[in-house]
């Protein structure tokens, strides 16, 4: 059995590493149903582990306003809810989405939960974050800094490793699959907006 598990982590590497795109992937939907993600060809994508009892959780709200400024233009937000950082989304797929849409009337694609760093991380995950790690927390915005404060006391060389260090990790992925940029959790929204804009207008 341990045999088996190691082959399949090995297999995940593998697929993680030789896909050539964000559309090599397939997830899972809230009702456990297989989506290929190349569903969303010709979009431009931003990707986010979220939770439901963080700090973070009314960037539910952003991300809505986001959501309906740009979806005819393009934009789509994939949201995969992440119970690994502070145990922080708790409860079935079903019960998150109920409160997502019950408190921030959210319209964008719920996925399966899922984990976003270790050995059960998803495919999907080991590939973005080999696109793009790490670049650190804005240490002058208060949040940032609160941030940098907490991991490093944990680990010291939390910043050395690509690893997903929060909930409402972005990242933007443009219409042909491929990532342009990560954003942490205290990054402002502004200017995650700003770049979709600018990708948005590409022709």
């Amino acid at each position: 059995m341990k045999r088996l598990f190691l082959c399949l982590l090995a297999m995940t590497g593998v697929l993680a590493l030789s896909a050539q795109s964000v559309y090599d992937f397939k997830v899972k939907d809230d009702a456990g149903s297989d989506v290929p993600l190349s569903n969303y060809k010709g979009k431009v994508l931003l990707i986010v582990n979220t939770a439901t009892r963080c700090g973070f959780t009314p960037q539910y709200k952003e991300l809505e306003t986001l959501y309906e400024k740009y979806a005819e233009a393009g934009l789509e937000i994939l949201d995969f809810p992440c119970n690994q950082f502070g145990a922080q989304a708790p409860g079935s797929i079903q019960e998150i989405h109920q409160f997502c849409t019950a408190n921030y009337d959210i319209h964008f694609p719920q996925f399966d939960k899922i984990e976003v760093n270790g050995d059960g991380e998803h495919p999907l995950y080991t590939w973005l974050k080999s696109q793009k790690g790490f670049g650190g927390f804005d240490l002058k915005d208060q949040r940032g800094k609160f941030m940098d404060d907490m991991l490093r006391k944990r680990d010291a060389d939390f910043d050395k490793k690509a690893d997903i260090k929060w909930n409402f990790t972005k990242f933007l992925v443009s219409r042909d699959g491929q990532v342009l940029k990560r954003y942490e959790p205290t990054d402002k929204i502004s200017d995650i907006e700003s770049a979709i804009q600018a990708e948005l207008n590409k022709k």
